[in-house]
């Protein structure tokens, strides 16, 4: 466990130096590859019916979190049988693949650089890269709060609660949790064609992070306090707006950052050229700007490090 432990502090830190370097090979796009392969291939076996397809979802989703799960969990047995080291500096790489803080920061200030420059089209295709929704139609603010709304979002599902699988379970219920979180990205939407054949994966993303997304909420609000922000506007939107989503664990960590940054996020939105009606979160306490982006990357980050500390057995001071 200690390896593990060890593993996860080293790859902690290599994100936040190096991110995602492009061109570099990825597990995770290899994931996303298995689950295209499985999905056209499951829908040309399993029956094209509304419960065929939640067949052929159920079939994905065990074959890809079994093989996400295994295969690295083997690599680390097979290498522990050289070396101990050999383990640790495998299992570290695995976790910096598995962790995001740097993308994540790095993706949404592509977003506030495009904004700065008051190029928008670039500023939507820059932050089409980190939104499932359609952005052709946002304007300045609009693409602001787009990326606010990701970061805060994205700080439980990519930064916290895979530090958490990883503290667990290490890199292979890491893997697991990245299996899991990425299905639910590709097939989890409402919309045919992915309705029947992304329920499971669905459900299962929302079982997985349940008790992450509002671990991730109590983080962030005590990185709030260490920053200085309005804790007490972030508990109390927290408490009011956290259940504000389709999803039950996504506007957790929104609610609490709609809260210390005094603003109003959510709202309708359109996804695949259909509009979804969705109710605000947080008060218009101000308007949104540009400098939003780098302050709730700072507030990830914050919350990113309590995280490893917690994992790692420190005590965390309070700030409620």
């Amino acid at each position: 466990m200690m390896w593990s432990l060890a593993a996860l502090v080293i790859g902690f830190c290599i994100d936040l130096l190096v991110g995602d370097p492009h061109g570099f090979p990825h597990p995770v796009v290899l994931i996303g590859k298995c689950i295209s392969v499985l999905e056209r291939g499951l829908r040309c076996i399993c029956p094209k019916t509304p419960s065929g397809e939640r067949a052929a979802g159920t079939i994905l989703w065990g074959a890809v979190v079994i093989v996400s799960t295994a295969v690295p969990a083997l690599l680390l047995w097979l290498s522990g049988l050289v070396s101990p080291w050999l383990r640790l500096a495998l299992e570290s790489v695995m976790c910096w693949q598995i962790l995001a803080v740097k993308s994540l920061r790095d993706e949404s200030m592509k977003v506030y650089d495009a904004l700065e420059s008051g190029d928008l089209a670039a500023s939507r295709h820059a932050v089409s890269m980190i939104v499932g929704r359609d952005t052709d139609r946002l304007d300045d603010a609009a693409v602001t709060r787009a990326a606010v709304e990701t970061v805060a979002e994205n700080t439980s599902d990519g930064v916290v609660a895979p530090l958490l699988f990883l503290a667990i379970g290490g890199a292979p219920l890491g893997f697991f949790y990245k299996a899991v979180n990425t299905m639910d990205s590709m097939l989890g939407y409402v919309e045919p064609p992915y309705k029947n054949i992304g329920l499971v994966p669905a459900k299962a993303d929302d079982v997985v992070n349940y008790i992450p997304a509002r671990l991730s909420a109590l983080l962030m609000l005590t990185a709030g306090g260490l920053m200085g922000l309005d804790t007490a506007a972030g508990w109390r939107i927290f408490r009011r707006d956290r259940r504000k989503h389709a999803s039950p664990n996504s506007a957790q960590t929104e609610s609490v950052c709609a809260g210390l940054l005094g603003l109003r996020l959510a709202g309708d939105a359109w996804y695949h050229g259909v509009l979804h009606k969705k109710e605000y979160i947080g008060d218009a306490s101000r308007e949104i700007t540009h400098e939003d982006i780098p302050r709730v990357c700072r507030l990830m980050t914050v919350t990113a490090i309590l995280t490893l500390l917690l994992s790692c057995g420190v005590k965390l001071p309070s700030a409620l």
